[in-house]
């Protein structure tokens, strides 16, 4: 993890430029970062992110794409067909959108637009994450659907995709109501 000048290291810097150097931008999270500083760490830890997330969407949509050179692709009927002709659809989405942010990322290099990087790349990691549920979801979906049948396919791609909205959407949004109300009152 890459460190920021901290502010005894700031201090020289600030001599050498004549403006101020920054203030904490949020004195009251025991960070003491400035906003740039804040920036680039965000930008840091959605780049870790990115970097586990677009692996997995990667070998997954490697794998869909192999899919059809397997001897029992033409066993498929017309419905599982177009479901896995839609998940590899979704696939490829989904890892332009895991990647986005990296292209991004080039295009406005050396901008000092680190900010709307943080927001757009946050943006796309978001919207990728919602389409790999839908991969994931769909890639069980198919295979039960061939290894057992319709319903048990149907019922296995609702059920990974309540757990996997459980997990990445509700949890947080649990766990910031939660944090909240800790807050307010005090209490650990």
């Amino acid at each position: 993890m890459r460190a920021g000048p901290t502010k005894e290291t700031s201090a020289p810097m600030a001599a050498e430029h004549p403006q101020a150097p920054e203030q904490d931008f949020d004195p009251t999270d025991d960070r003491r970062e400035t906003f740039t500083e804040r920036m680039d760490r965000n930008w840091d830890e959605l780049l870790q992110e990115l970097r586990v997330t677009q692996t997995g969407a990667q070998i997954l949509t490697g794998f869909l794409l192999t899919i059809p050179f397997q001897q029992r692709f033409e066993d498929l009927d017309d419905y599982q067909h177009d479901l896995y002709l839609v998940l590899v659809l979704l696939a490829v989405l989904a890892t332009a959108l895991i990647v986005a942010p990296v292209a991004i990322h080039r295009a406005l290099f050396r901008r000092r637009l680190k900010r709307e990087l943080v927001t757009i790349g946050s943006w796309f990691a978001r919207a990728g994450l919602l389409v790999l549920a839908l991969v994931l979801s769909g890639s069980a979906m198919l295979l039960f659907d061939v290894v057992l049948t319709r319903a048990a396919g149907r019922w296995v791609g609702l059920g990974c995709l309540v757990v996997m909205a459980s997990a990445w959407w509700v949890l947080p949004k649990i766990v910031t109501r939660w944090a909240a109300r800790h807050d307010a009152d005090g209490s650990p």
